[in-house]
């Protein structure tokens, strides 16, 4: 600014002019400041493409409207520029149709971008990339004299002061993770030419790179950034339906948007439109909720970044600007949600129960641990014992070979002896055949079309494993799974087996008197539910003589009978709430006596069980000891982050997904009621709030998949995402979840081994069942996940709770490292490959057995 123009801006004679105009600016600056918040707190993703639609229709209206009720003052009118004279733009000059279609163009990419994926993780450093293109590109264009960008003395460049506050924002916004959200710098380009067109420009200029005046090309500049949203609209809509976004939510912030833009130019006349990307900055950073930051340090610096944005906005009005100050009174917009953030977790600790040997989990893991004690001492400790105790469980003999097993695992130390019942309850339907039955029947499904089954043959000294399939090469390992188990065998094996390649489980049997030949239907992507419980009538109710936990859990249902929990025949509200019931991604389901071998399988389905080839054959799902880290430095909260596997989703109905709700309830996206325990005089009682502590939640989804368009893109516009993490991230937490996908989980293992305690929500049953003591070796999580807020709160947020979560990750890692070795898996197939061996025998006929 010249000096001619400084001293006549202070000139008595002009003092009421200037304060006019001054005070026209901080309300032009508040209102930006105000409805830059509105606007993005309003909106979703789902209506970011409607709102900005309306907002640029209803752009030309309030600038009609504002100049025709603007009365300046002929002394204000002369004073109106206060940057330097040959910013300002010729009478004669308008902006070329390119420029006009670049800015629009690049309006309309940041708005995809954000209805696309959501927060733009880099737009602060917007501000740093004018700054330097004003001083440096274009050096008639930096803000004028009088004016920084700086909050702190040590900070006046304007440069270096837009950069680190920058790189604070980012940071903030990014949650650490600056790298992973880099794609976001499309928007931020496209918002740099956006901004430099909008942008007096001085000096010469050319044909058709001329800078836009908003005001004066509101309507040509309006017409092409619509047309260009209704393009994109039409297409998405061609596609995947028009976004179901609320009328209200995008009324509001598309009224908001629109006046924001207006306030904004008027303070960009002024100076540049580098303000656009400050204000900006401020209303990311201000609407960031801080009930679900993960971190006490994260919320704080998501509020000291919005009020570093605050001052750099502040302080780019002209210092004669009246009563600029005073917008630091909008410092209350984010610091008011994060002040009663702090102060609604302080209250819901302090509300904790005092005698905490009165949570129910005290006593569940109380109980559990003097159970499996209790089952570790009762292990045979002589051939004559196991022996006998097959026969009394089992009600015949131990298949041949059974003494060399018990000599295998003896000479081993393997810890369980006696424990397999799920093999013989897998093997145990079958043995109503004769061995030649059995192998006919195998060969008969085999030769069917349709299927998704390996027949596989294993003989010889050390054995071999040689499967087939009639479409697939990819065995997924599992030969060379079956070779690495079965040369480790003492034995000579001769059997033949099916093997199911996909996630889903296969078999239902039927009672015998409906039992008809093999039918192999295909149902991925259809209602399951009554095709894996039809049969439920006719099942003998083990469940029910089981005993019943006597502990109290005031009304939250804290698992405490894991079998019962996975029993679909006891729990018909399980239909539309997991994955694999409701609507599975492939499955084709074998009704019949077929024995297949597969991962894991809910409570109704007839699968032979085995471990997966993934624990031993895939890297990713193994654990290395030098990637965790000591339970001291490990983030006290709950971790997970995956993908959207575990059932097809349709639009409408991949709410009930079990992912789907697991997400949704850590991230609290419907702010429903949840049950705690609170003790008042004595008396511990269930109470509902609908607080939900995001700080001990870092749950997300990663990637948004196996679903139709539509439903993908619902998904992807409502929940909040993250990148891709590494397979090892969740050992940087002291709680970690895991739960189905479309079949079992592989990083079970990884999470069981670490110094991390599990919390495992499943219907499928594996292998190890019986090995693994709920509250023992890992925290159980119901289907409805009612209890997981109490939970996760007494297990992070109380003394008690901190203790018995390490006890519980400790337990789990000595346990894993005792009885899930290799030698471990070994043992398993071994007695396997026996029950198998005899079952198929040639010999072998038809026997009476009562499998309940």
């Amino acid at each position: 600014m010249s000096q001619k123009l400084t001293s006549e801006l202070v000139a008595p004679r002009d003092t009421a002019s200037l304060w006019t105009h001054t005070d026209h600016l901080t309300l032009s600056a508040g209102a930006a400041l105000v409805l830059g918040p509105i606007a993005y707190y309003s909106a979703s993703r789902r209506s970011e493409l409607t709102s900005e639609l309306l907002c640029w229709m209803l752009l030309p209206l309030v600038f009609s409207i504002a100049k025709r009720r603007r009365k300046v003052d002929s002394h204000v009118v002369e004073l109106l520029p206060l940057v330097n004279e040959a910013a300002q733009p010729s009478e004669t000059e308008t902006p070329s149709s390119i420029s006009l279609w670049l800015v629009a163009t690049g309006i309309v990419v940041s708005s995809v971008f954000r209805a696309e994926r959501g927060v733009i993780a880099l737009f602060p450093a917007l501000a740093p990339l004018l700054t330097i293109g004003h001083r440096y590109l274009r050096p008639g264009l930096h803000p004028p004299s009088g004016c920084h960008m700086s909050l702190f003395p040590l900070l006046t460049h304007n440069t270096i002061g837009a950069i680190l506050t920058a790189i604070f924002a980012v940071i903030a916004l990014s949650e650490w993770e600056p790298v992973a959200y880099a794609l976001s710098v499309v928007p931020v380009i496209a918002l740099f030419v956006t901004y430099t067109l909008l942008t007096h420009q001085a000096g010469q200029r050319s044909q058709w790179l001329q800078s836009v005046d908003l005001g004066a090309t509101i309507w040509s500049l309006s017409s092409r950034v619509v047309t260009l949203l209704a393009l994109v609209l039409f297409k998405e809509s061609y596609t995947i339906g028009f976004p179901d976004a609320s009328i209200i939510e995008t009324v509001v912030s598309g009224s908001a948007r629109a006046l924001a833009w207006y306030f904004t130019s008027e303070l960009a006349r002024n100076s540049s439109w580098l303000v656009a990307a400050v204000v900006g900055t401020f209303g990311l950073l201000a609407t960031r909720n801080p009930f679900n930051q993960q971190t006490d340090a994260r919320a704080l610096m998501t509020a000291i970044a919005s009020l570093a944005s605050l001052g750099q906005t502040i302080y780019l009005l002209p210092k004669q600007a009246k009563a600029r100050l005073g917008l630091w009174a909008l410092a209350i917009i984010p610091l008011l949600p994060y002040v009663c953030d702090l102060a609604t977790i302080q209250l819901e600790h302090s509300r904790a129960l005092v005698h905490i040997e009165k949570h129910p989990v005290e006593a569940l893991i109380a109980e559990s641990n003097v159970r499996f004690d209790g089952l570790l001492r009762n292990q045979s400790t002589t051939f004559a014992a196991a022996y006998a105790e097959y026969q009394r469980r089992y009600g015949f003999e131990p298949p041949h070979g059974f003494g060399e097993w018990y000599e295998f695992a003896r000479s081993h130390q393997s810890p369980i002896i006696d424990e397999f019942d799920i093999i013989s309850e897998g093997i145990a339907p079958f043995l109503k055949l004769s061995g030649r039955e059995v192998l006919d029947i195998m060969s008969h499904v085999y030769d069917q079309p349709d299927h998704e089954l390996w027949s596989c043959e294993t003989s010889g000294k050390p054995a071999r494993t040689e499967c087939s399939h009639h479409g697939r090469e990819n065995d997924r390992n599992n030969a060379q799974f079956f070779d690495r188990i079965t040369k480790k065998i003492p034995t000579t094996l001769k059997l033949k087996f099916l093997l199911n390649h996909l996630d889903e489980p296969t078999v239902v049997i039927p009672p015998p008197e409906q039992a008809t030949s093999p039918v192999i239907t295909n149902l991925g992507g259809q209602r399951v539910w009554e095709a894996l419980t039809k049969y439920c009538s006719s099942r003998k109710g083990r469940t029910d003589l089981e005993q019943r936990s006597p502990i109290e859990t005031y009304g939250i249902p804290f698992v405490t009978d894991v079998k019962s929990t996975m029993d679909l025949c006891a729990h018909a509200e399980y239909s539309d709430k997991h994955g694999l019931l409701a609507v599975p991604e492939s499955l084709r389901l074998t009704e019949g006596l077929v024995p297949v071998l597969s991962n894991g399988a809910p409570s109704t389905m007839g699968d032979i069980l085995y471990p997966s080839s993934a624990y031993l054959e895939e890297d990713r799902f193994r654990y290395y000891e030098e990637h965790d880290v000591d339970w001291d430095k490990k983030q006290n909260n709950l971790y997970w982050a995956g993908s959207t596997t575990g059932g097809h989703g349709r639009s409408g109905r991949w709410q009930n997904l079990h992912r789907q709700r697991f997400v949704e309830l850590a991230q609290n996206l419907k702010h429903r009621l949840f049950p705690y325990l609170q003790e008042k005089n004595g008396v511990v009682s269930r109470v509902a709030s609908s607080f939900l502590n995001g700080r001990l939640y870092d749950v997300a989804f990663a990637r948004i998949l196996q679903c139709d368009a539509k439903a993908c893109k619902e998904q992807d516009q409502y929940f909040a995402r993250k990148p891709w993490a590494d397979g090892d991230r969740p050992f940087l937490s002291r709680l970690a979840f895991d739960l189905d996908g479309n079949g079992i989980s592989g990083r079970y293992y990884k999470l069981l081994a670490s110094r991390s305690a599990p919390l495992k929500q499943t219907i499928i049953r594996e292998w190890h069942d019986e090995r693994l003591a709920p509250w023992v070796h890992y925290i159980p999580v119901s289907q409805s996940m009612e209890e997981l807020p109490e939970l996760v709160f007494y297990l992070t947020s109380t003394e008690s709770g901190q203790k018995r979560a390490r006890q519980i990750a400790e337990q789990g890692r000595r346990w894993f490292a005792r009885a899930f070795r290799e030698v471990d898996v070994v043992i398993y197939m071994y007695r396997l490959f026996l029950e198998l061996e005899r079952l198929q025998d040639p010999d072998r006929p038809a026997w009476q057995v009562d499998v309940g």
